[in-house]
């Protein structure tokens, strides 16, 4: 049963791909903000049934962190539907020239972006995944095949039908962005091996399992990172007050995302004016904190750190403390046991900050200011399907632009190849 199934979705989702990327920017833009709205009237129905996979969700004993991504309300409703309409006004990147010169014999070249074409997407918990993933392919031009979590599944079938409404709303194909029926785990293992024919290409965003084996397993290209081993480092001339503030907000705004920092890195030139402030400071905001030797000399309550913190991606109200010798060693550090997916350097020195930024090898790199902004709406990119710590296609966050690719484009007038 679930081969048919996923064989027709993919069918689907062909056809529905060459409709879309030569669908105009108003029509897919109308469709978006229809589906905004209706996100906006049927919010009762989104939030009745989240209680549902929340009430679920906790009986199965789910950790707080993934309560919390799976939790929705008023305002996370609203916010989705906000994304949506900040999408439908972005500029629409299908057919823009990246770039066009003419050859010594009278050929014009141009390179012209595309869509991909059909986009798998293998999410868990977070059910805004749906309206977001399902936003950026259509803004695209592209067919997205979208497969929840079973944690998720009746919020993202209600949110799914409002996506399919705006759809009709703008006389789009309703297979332009359809949603997983089953939450059979074969329909996951169909997606990665069997269809190849039907799907361009794969993007993950879930836990490191989920990723690990959506690389493995995938016989189409996929887009992904594995985790968020996020860094803050204090250097010597940070400001104290500032570095209090990002370190807080790094670590505690939201402890689930993959943008939250797992660990603080200390200069020693600061260590003796501002571990022990930053240690209270997170120790007094309800943060578990695990540290080196000096740091466990701050306070009593700090746990001592073993080889596996400085590896561990949280995703919880703990962080991992190390006092290092200089941006050399901080640097050194994230090298050795970061994701390369987002780090951060609090200083008052902008040569040292740039020595970070040019020499840190993540996807996205910040002075003075918070990991949390590692969010593709917080780029302006309206939403994204997730942080890529890849290096080829996609890296960062993956946006509208990020879902495309180019092709050449040539204009002659009857020249042969000698």
């Amino acid at each position: 049963m679930v081969i048919g199934v996923m064989d027709a979705i993919g069918r689907g989702a062909r056809a529905a791909a060459p409709v879309l990327e030569l669908a105009d920017s108003e029509q897919k833009s109308r469709a978006l903000r229809a589906a905004a709205a209706a996100l906006r009237a049927e919010r009762q129905k989104i939030l009745a049934a989240n209680e549902g996979d929340m009430r679920e969700a906790q009986e199965e004993g789910a950790s707080a962190p993934l309560l919390d991504r799976l939790r929705l309300d008023d305002a996370r409703v609203e916010a989705m539907a906000r994304a949506l309409e900040d999408i439908a006004a972005l500029p629409d990147p299908i057919g823009t020239v990246l770039a066009e010169w003419a050859r010594p014999n009278g050929m014009r070249i141009q390179r012209r972006r595309v869509p991909l074409g059909v986009i798998g997407i293998i999410y868990e918990s977070r059910p805004n995944v749906t309206a977001d993933a399902g936003a950026l392919c259509l803004k695209s031009g592209n067919a997205v095949i979208l497969r929840g979590g079973s944690e998720s599944s009746r919020s993202n079938a209600a949110i799914h039908a409002c996506l399919g409404e705006g759809l009709q709303a703008a006389g789009l194909p309703l297979a332009s962005i359809q949603l997983v029926p089953t939450t059979d785990r074969a329909a996951v293992g169909y997606m990665l091996a069997e269809m190849s024919r039907y799907i361009d290409v794969i993007v993950p965003r879930g836990g490191k399992q989920l990723i690990e084996r959506v690389q493995r397993e995938a016989r189409v290209p996929v887009i992904g990172h594995l985790e968020g081993l996020c860094h803050v480092f204090v250097e010597r001339a940070a400001d104290l007050a500032m570095a209090r503030e990002i370190v807080l907000n790094s670590k505690l705004r939201r402890t689930g995302v993959c943008g939250a920092a797992e660990t603080l890195l200390v200069d020693r030139g600061c260590a003796a004016t501002h571990l022990g402030p930053l240690v209270k400071a997170l120790l007094e905001a309800g943060c578990e904190v695990r540290g080196d030797e000096t740091t466990r000399g701050c306070d009593a309550q700090v746990r001592p750190a073993t080889e596996q913190d400085w590896s561990t991606e949280y995703l919880d109200a703990i962080i991992a403390v190390r006092v290092v010798e200089g941006i050399d060693a901080a640097i050194e550090h994230i090298r050795r046991y970061g994701s390369r997916h987002t780090d951060c350097i609090v200083t008052q020195d902008p040569a040292v900050a740039e020595r970070f930024l040019t020499r840190v090898d993540s996807a996205i790199v910040l002075h003075n200011a918070s990991t949390q902004f590692a969010d593709g709406g917080e780029f302006g990119m309206g939403a994204e399907i997730g942080i890529s710590t890849d290096k080829f296609h996609a890296r960062g966050p993956v946006g509208v632009e990020q879902l495309t690719s180019y092709k050449y484009v040539i204009r002659g007038n009857g020249q042969l190849r000698p």
